[in-house]
């Protein structure tokens, strides 16, 4: 093959030119994806350069040397990180393989047409060449595009946390961090916010909400909606009508979604959490990206207030103040629970439980003994008298409004300490 090559050098090194100038004006015409990256004259440049790869491999091969690859290693790996699809690299390489042949057989014809039979062996070595050639490109492409990919999902990452923990950046699932106002609400998000938010692709105006979702009952990457890959920033197609946009950050601690909205109402994250089967909180609606820094914590506080079992575990904060309020100042819980339900707690194991989930119940059936004994399985008589021992014990008598509201916030300060953070 090597003294074929030699004996046709000069023809076919101008067929070659030609074949290059075909070629770009074939793939400039044919796709797009090439026309937005290159002009001509560097799209020719780049195929002639792999034409000529191609001949010098088929020289090396018929040596019994390897073929030189870094060039196609290069050039998947320059075409990764333009962006070009990976479909439209390889094609150049077929279609440029296939120039390169019907060159070779034309040099050879015009120079000895008795000589064709001795090049049929070098169809082989030349796709053979042009195999490695491809395989070479194709794996450097992958692998930069996944570097890529990881770069993008760590940026995606850093704008969430810019957005989510404010000025002073992100804290965990649970832990917003950033600054805080002397009245207890988050500062505004810094200079950082509107930038992060325009290079995430969100408006300036609109409606969000920040769902936190605790990592005791996160369910597994595979069974949440368009989940594609974890750790870091994920853009997750939404489970309702109309598509929700959802930026999702995964963090050991748990995960947090930051939820556009659009038109939909805020129970439409209810239903996008339904078949995920995990504990979650949800903010209430805020209209800037500034704001999405103390819609995180909110959330985190409406987490707290997600029961374990039982009823709805995603808690719209705006569904259950009176316990987000319990769950905002842990010194306060503490002495609710103290000073109301003290003595309840020091009863014995099995007592405590007893009186403690019949006060829950009675709480939730709005003060109905009745529903009260048909949930809890028992006889009114019985859930009557364990609420007795409780007002008993408590000192509060719950037919008095403002005893039920200490009994009601302490109960729910109990529960949140027994609650998985």
């Amino acid at each position: 093959m090597e003294r074929i090559i030699e004996e046709i050098r000069e023809d076919l090194t101008r067929r070659i030119a030609v074949a290059a100038d075909r070629l770009a004006d074939r793939t400039l015409a044919e796709d797009p994806a090439y026309a937005a990256l290159l002009g001509r004259a560097e799209l020719r440049e780049r195929i002639h350069h792999i034409l000529r790869q191609a001949v010098e491999g088929l020289v090396r091969n018929s040596r019994g040397l390897p073929v030189e690859l870094a060039d196609a290693r290069a050039a998947g790996t320059l075409r990764a990180e333009q962006g070009l699809p990976l479909g439209s690299l390889l094609r150049t390489y077929r279609s440029g393989g296939r120039l390169l042949w019907a060159a070779l057989t034309e040099a050879v014809a015009s120079h000895d047409r008795a000589a064709l039979p001795r090049l049929l062996p070098g169809a082989t070595a030349l796709w053979d060449v042009l195999d490695q050639m491809t395989d070479a490109a194709s794996e450097s492409y992958r692998r930069a595009q996944a570097t890529r990919t990881d770069r993008d999902r760590e940026r995606r990452a850093a704008l969430l946390d810019a957005l989510l923990g404010g000025a002073g950046g992100a804290g965990g699932a649970g832990d917003p961090g950033g600054a805080a106002t002397p009245d207890g609400t988050a500062a505004p998000a810094g200079p950082a916010a509107p930038e992060a938010a325009a290079r995430l692709g969100l408006p300036e105006r609109g409606r969000f909400a920040v769902v936190v979702v605790a990592a005791d009952g996160s369910a597994p990457a595979a069974e949440k909606p368009g989940a594609v890959e974890r750790p870091g920033a994920v853009e997750r197609p939404g489970a309702v009508a109309g598509e929700l946009r959802v930026l999702w950050r995964v963090r050991a601690d748990g995960e947090i979604a930051l939820v556009e909205l659009g038109h939909h109402p805020l129970e439409s994250v209810r239903e996008l959490l339904a078949p995920l089967r995990v504990r979650a909180g949800v903010s209430p609606v805020v209209e800037a990206p500034a704001e999405l820094a103390r819609a995180h914590r909110l959330a985190a506080l409406a987490l707290r207030t997600a029961p374990e079992s039982g009823g709805p575990r995603t808690a719209l904060l705006d569904e259950g103040l009176p316990a987000a309020l319990v769950a905002g100042s842990a010194e306060l819980a503490g002495r609710l629970r103290q000073v109301v339900l003290g003595p309840v707690l020091a009863l014995p194991a099995e007592d405590r439980r007893l009186l403690l989930t019949t006060l829950g119940t009675w709480l939730a059936c709005q003060g109905s003994t009745t529903y009260a004994a048909q949930r809890l399985y028992c006889h009114r008589n019985t859930v009557s008298n364990r609420l007795r021992r409780v007002e008993q014990l408590t000192g509060r008598s719950l037919s008095d409004p403002r005893h039920v509201v200490e009994l009601a916030l302490a109960h729910a300060a109990v529960v949140q300490r027994a609650a998985p953070k």
